[in-house]
């Protein structure tokens, strides 16, 4: 059961950034704004969802990969902390900022250079979630198979 907890809430966590993410871009290349502000506001209360799927993802995670030797665990963890701090120190703070800015109407050059860097963080993020996803299926593979190394 709690793999696939664990599963289905790094689902939504990847599905999450990733819908942030074409959000963003494809309202800034098409967008006015009016809906530049809807996004902005929008990936904002998207964290109500976005947060709670990491925090079980990752809480089942390490549980799941308590008393395991094992590499591609090391890595999943090592990716995790990476994502983890992106959210907490790039993208959640810039998704608060750009949402007060959009509201605001502010689309200057500080709006776009902290969109940039917002897309940037969250390429990263959907980068890593996704080899942690491609990891897990491998693991769980492996552990269908009888080849569980602890």
């Amino acid at each position: 059961m709690k793999t696939k907890i664990h599963a289905a809430a790094g689902a939504v966590a990847l599905l999450t950034v990733s819908a942030f993410w074409l959000s963003t871009v494809t309202v800034e290349l098409l967008g006015d704004a009016a809906a530049i502000t809807m996004v902005k506001t929008s990936v904002l209360a998207g964290m109500a969802v976005l947060i709670p799927a990491m925090i079980i993802a990752v809480a089942s995670g390490f549980s799941l990969g308590k008393g395991w030797k094992n590499q591609v665990i090391n890595t999943k963890k090592r990716r995790m902390r990476i994502v983890a701090a992106n959210g907490l120190l790039v993208l959640l703070p810039s998704a608060i900022v750009l949402a007060s800015w959009a509201q605001a109407g502010r689309f200057d050059a500080a709006f776009l250079g902290l969109q940039a860097v917002e897309l940037v963080a969250g390429a990263l993020n959907i980068t890593l979630l996704s080899l942690n996803m491609r990891d897990g299926l491998s693991l769980r593979r492996k552990v269908v198979l009888g080849a569980r190394s602890r």
